[in-house]
């Protein structure tokens, strides 16, 4: 099962880009983020995990081009709460590290 949620524009003068796409196995629900995750989108995901709180969730960040600081401190939330991520790129594990060391 496959399914996207809805593609965030949002930004003063620009438009910041995510796509999530949701699927499932048996043993997880998987949420692949593409693009830009910021504090909205960061929101948002929250949402959709809370939703699947019966199945061990599981983040991929493979397709994610840009975070901020807010995204970054939900992330290391999330990997406290027992979700997975994976595909992350060296410098937001790094930074997810850290603000798990600060919480």
């Amino acid at each position: 099962m496959n399914e996207d949620a809805p593609r965030s524009p949002s930004g003063a003068g620009g438009t910041l880009f995510y796509r999530i796409q949701r699927s499932v196995s048996p043993e997880a629900t998987v949420f692949a983020v593409s693009g830009d995750l910021d504090v909205q989108h960061a929101a948002q995901l929250e949402e959709l995990l809370a939703q699947e709180a019966e199945v061990r969730g599981l983040l991929d960040l493979r397709d994610v081009t840009l975070v901020d600081r807010a995204a970054v401190r939900f992330l290391a939330a999330a990997e406290c709460a027992r979700v997975r991520i994976v595909n992350g790129t060296e410098y937001v594990r790094s930074w997810i590290a850290g603000e798990r060391g600060g919480m």
